[in-house]
């Protein structure tokens, strides 16, 4: 399976913050989603939109600094299985681009891997872990 975008994400400061100002744009959050470190909306077309706390990047990144000048958004893309996301990611880095994060079994229940773009951008590759 050729990996699938499937969602956009965006490190915040302040969840409450970023929240507010998401709703002002129309998305739907509720109320308890202000004090969450991880927060996802569905779009129209299937792509999520997410949300986490420099904390949360920082619990399995901890070299991890708040850009200057840089981004704060990351693509993901949706592999087919764990063994897609390790194939995907030696793909890109023999192809010559920048392995930022080895593939990984994460806490969260996912087999993931972060790459970066030409223009440095973070990529990540993910499956749900078998």
């Amino acid at each position: 399976m050729t990996p699938q975008i499937d969602c956009v994400g965006v490190v915040v400061k302040d969840m409450a913050a970023s929240l507010d100002f998401y709703r002002r744009l129309g998305l739907d959050f509720s109320a308890d989603a202000n004090a969450e470190s991880h927060v996802e909306v569905a779009l129209p077309g299937g792509l999520r939109l997410a949300f986490d706390t420099e904390e949360v990047i920082r619990s399995f990144d901890p070299d991890w600094q708040r850009p200057t000048g840089g981004h704060r958004v990351s693509l993901a893309f949706l592999c087919a299985d764990p063994a897609d996301v390790d194939r995907a990611y030696a793909e890109l880095v023999a192809a010559g681009y920048h392995g930022h994060r080895e593939p990984w079994d994460a806490f969260w229940g996912q087999r993931y891997a972060v790459v970066l773009d030409p223009d440095g951008n973070a990529v990540d590759l993910f499956a749900p872990s078998a």
